[in-house]
């Protein structure tokens, strides 16, 4: 049973790098939303599964806060700031978006290689999913570089944290409770500034491409 659940928690992992892939490639904001809200379910699921496994009560806490952090509130929050700042388009990107795959295929085989000697000497439950989490925390930094506007650069930033969590969850058994209550808060009150932020940069630029704050400094 423990083995099928290990490869079950593998899976989730294969999962969140699949979606981590499908948002480099996506250009509609509401798809990128719709996209990490799924990452955020999956990395719900695999947080309870090795706490299931792992009888690591603080776990099902960890993958109750997660749920409601990263499926509920910030998703309805992301929706309200498009709707408010009436943002439809397709995202600009910096790099047309065959270029950007490339980019994130060598990312993904580079994270796997890097991890293999650390995997190696893990005994934890689900080792493996090192690599994944790496894949997963460079390929949301790719799509934080290669967007032009402000929201998918949030989204990007969000998707960070949830490799970083999802490496610490499998790799360690999570953090310490009041540690993994800290970051969901900082979390989202960042996205609470950012949100703020993004009505900024609008309001002054009447756009969130935010290539218009270099003409700050010439100011």
């Amino acid at each position: 049973m423990t083995d099928l659940l290990t490869q079950f928690v593998n899976l989730l992992g294969a999962v969140l790098l699949m979606l981590a892939f499908a948002m480099i490639s996506q250009r509609r904001i509401v798809s990128l939303i719709n996209l990490f809200t799924m990452q955020g379910a999956t990395l719900a699921l695999a947080t309870a599964v090795v706490g299931y496994v792992t009888h690591q009560q603080h776990l099902y806490l960890s993958a109750g806060v997660t749920f409601v952090v990263k499926v509920l509130v910030i998703p309805y929050l992301l929706h309200r700031v498009i709707d408010r700042l009436e943002i439809r388009q397709d995202v600009e990107t910096l790099i047309n978006i065959p270029t950007t795959m490339l980019i994130g295929i060598g990312i993904v085989i580079f994270s796997f290689n890097l991890a293999i000697p650390i995997s190696q000497l893990s005994s934890t439950l689900a080792g493996g999913t090192l690599g994944m989490a790496l894949a997963c925390v460079l390929l949301s930094f790719l799509m934080m570089i290669t967007r032009a506007t402000a929201v998918p650069q949030v989204i990007g930033f969000l998707a960070m944290e949830n490799g970083l969590f999802f490496a610490a969850t499998s790799a360690t058994y999570g953090m310490p409770m009041v540690v993994e209550l800290g970051i969901a808060l900082d979390v989202l009150i960042g996205v609470i500034i950012l949100g703020v932020f993004m009505f900024q940069i609008r309001e002054q630029f009447d756009s969130l491409d935010i290539r218009h704050l270099e003409k700050l400094k010439e100011d």
